[in-house]
């Protein structure tokens, strides 16, 4: 089954506008005009088709991977919440980690929170672009159909509203 690597990594919020996911690797360029890039993938665990965080990598084309770290799940509180819910004890499979089975229309990775990891992600990519975070920062996106409407005129009334 899939992982839904594009919703997974779309739910991270990442504020890279220059980036693509590839099978269950996310890829992006976060400051344009340098050669290095980061690439984002599961990393597995010793139980077949089982992730248990993300590894980020820093990647230039010529030289290869020029420097990485591993994310863990259970270290970022990931699926804290989904495991107290289902009373999901430590040293078990299931534990802090997401596999490929799992309920017709919802995602492997159900009841994940990613706002801490997505906080290591940005303070990892802060060593190697600084200022990346910043510079793309996502804007709201506007539809076809939005317009500017305009206010509608203050008038004042000789009486006060509470």
């Amino acid at each position: 089954m899939s992982l839904q690597a594009a919703e997974f990594f779309a739910e991270l919020c990442l504020p890279f506008p220059d980036h693509t996911v590839v099978g269950n690797t996310y890829f992006a360029v976060p400051m344009p005009g340098i050669p290095l890039r980061l690439r984002i993938g599961f990393t597995g665990t010793i139980h077949a088709d089982t992730y248990g965080g993300l590894r980020v990598a820093v990647v230039h084309p010529d030289r290869g991977e020029v420097d990485a770290v591993a994310l863990s799940f259970v270290e970022h509180g990931t699926f804290h919440r989904r495991d107290e819910a289902t009373n999901t004890r430590p040293n078990t499979k299931q534990y802090g980690t997401f596999d490929t089975y799992h309920r017709p229309g919802q995602p492997p990775w159900e009841g994940a929170v990613t706002t801490e990891l997505r906080d290591a992600i940005e303070q990892y990519t802060a060593v190697w672009f600084p200022g990346a975070w910043t510079a793309s920062a996502p804007s709201l996106p506007t539809g076809r159909t939005a317009h500017t409407a305009p206010a509608a005129p203050v008038t004042r009334s000789g009486t006060r509203a509470r």
